[in-house]
């Protein structure tokens, strides 16, 4: 299961843990709750999210007037000036000539961008497209993360139940070694057989250690999703599941994927892709027609050629200007037919996008619901063999105490019944996950 989103009915019968200072039981709310906040992953599509709010500000100020200011100073020297009148700074000057004198400029000036096709505004709805994408892209990441949480905090519930079954399944060894020694002592058992019993005991506390080193290993992972790197015990909280919740009703494939298409966010995602290559073929064909621009300034000068005082040069040199400018393109090597066509080819990439995404929600909604069939139908199955197994392990065991079963007879009996246990547990968590599973694509929200 490597899709979207494992939550679901599981979430509501987690109750409240210790805080992440305490770090000892977490619920799986509180699991997908500390890595929405905390995951890196998460927080780097939310930056790219920011990022992609940024363009659309940037986009809307661009509609506003261009204002800036200048000056500038020089000093120059000039080692033979010839006597004369001089123009200076734009001035006409007579009084005096100097070798070295100053010049400085003063001046505000303004564009603005009247009508360009329709680009600038187009531009801001295609950048709020993009920032409604990127929170979809952060959705989607959150939905993955939370994904592989439950996986894993169903993988956890699981390898602590198979855990405990071969802890018990060892305890039962260690009390058949121990009636073996006992028969060697009386004489009515071989040493062979002794033998065997001893060494079944070993495998299993191999299989516990292989057990519980498994779960340990889980829990690592899941801490790894929510960027926890004390060294801290580490637990989750155990649910009270019951073989009801696996038997319940398997929600419609159909009904699971309409509702689905109304609320998976890679799903509106490509479809504000489609929106947004709408509005790039505007903004190419919009490169095709004329640019209005308007253009307003004022600005002065001085000089230290001119007697009069600087305030006076200010005034005197003061002037205005304003203006408007068409921009025509006429022949501009392909750049707007290639922007069109782009845009073009973009719009059908995002409605194969579309497709695709539609196809995989598909799939994935029918695979949880055979998944949930073939679970419900095991745990059935399971129940009733692991009942047997029950029955005769005891039967089994009672007869070899009584001498009449032998041991390796004794020891299948009870690798049936482990097998048989075990197969139940996985049936179980796995009938209610994938039940769950289609709830929550039903639903769209966690419950």
């Amino acid at each position: 299961m490597n899709k979207l989103i494992v939550v679901s009915a599981f979430a509501a019968l987690f109750s409240g843990c210790p805080t992440v200072s305490e770090a000892k039981q977490w619920s799986l709310q509180e699991c997908i709750a500390y890595a929405l906040k905390n995951n890196i992953t998460i927080q780097k599509t939310n930056v790219q999210r920011l990022n992609a709010l940024e363009d659309v500000k940037l986009s809307q100020a661009a509609l506003l007037p261009s204002l800036s200011a200048s000056t500038s100073h020089n000093v120059m020297y000039s080692p033979w000036p010839e006597a004369g009148s001089y123009m200076i700074a734009g001035e006409k000057v007579q009084s005096r000539v100097d070798k070295a004198y100053y010049n400085g400029s003063y001046g505000v000036s303004g564009s603005w961008t009247v009508w360009n096709g329709g680009q600038n505004r187009n531009r801001i709805k295609a950048n709020k497209l993009a920032a409604d994408q990127a929170a979809l892209d952060s959705a989607i990441t959150a939905n993955n993360i939370q994904e592989q949480i439950a996986q894993l905090y169903v993988q956890i519930l699981y390898s602590k139940e198979a855990v405990n079954v071969n802890r018990q399944t060892l305890e039962v060894s260690m009390k058949n070694e121990e009636r073996g020694r006992e028969f060697v002592k009386v004489g009515s058992m071989s040493r062979a057989d002794l033998a065997q019993l001893t060494a079944q005991r070993a495998q299993d506390e191999y299989a516990l250690v292989q057990a519980e080193s498994g779960l340990r290993d889980y829990k690592r992972q899941l801490k790894k999703l929510l960027q926890i790197t004390n060294q801290e015990e580490f637990d989750i909280a155990v649910p009270t599941t019951t073989d009801e919740m696996a038997l319940q009703a398997i929600p419609n494939v159909t009904s699971v994927y309409e509702s689905a298409l109304n609320n998976r966010p890679e799903i509106k995602n490509a479809m504000l892709g489609m929106k947004s290559s709408d509005l790039q073929v505007k903004m190419a064909k919009a490169q095709r027609m004329p640019t209005l621009s308007a253009n307003a300034g004022f600005g002065t000068n001085t000089t230290s050629m001119n007697d009069k005082a600087w305030g006076t040069q200010l005034k005197n040199n003061f002037g205005m200007s304003g203006g408007f400018s068409v921009s025509v393109p006429i022949f501009d090597n392909r750049q707007s037919k290639t922007a069109v066509n782009k845009a073009m080819l973009s719009k059908q990439g995002y409605e194969l996008e579309l497709k695709d995404q539609q196809t995989t929600l598909y799939s994935t909604i029918e695979n949880y619901w055979l998944q949930a069939i073939n679970n419900q139908e095991q745990f059935k199955s399971a129940k009733i063999s692991t009942q047997s197994a029950q029955e005769s392990y005891e039967l089994l065991s009672e007869q070899f105490r009584l001498k009449l079963k032998n041991t390796i007879e004794l020891m299948n009996g009870k690798d049936a019944l482990m097998r048989a246990q075990q197969a139940e547990l996985q049936a179980k968590y796995l009938a209610i996950l994938n039940i769950d599973m289609l709830k929550f694509y039903q639903s769209g929200t966690l419950k």
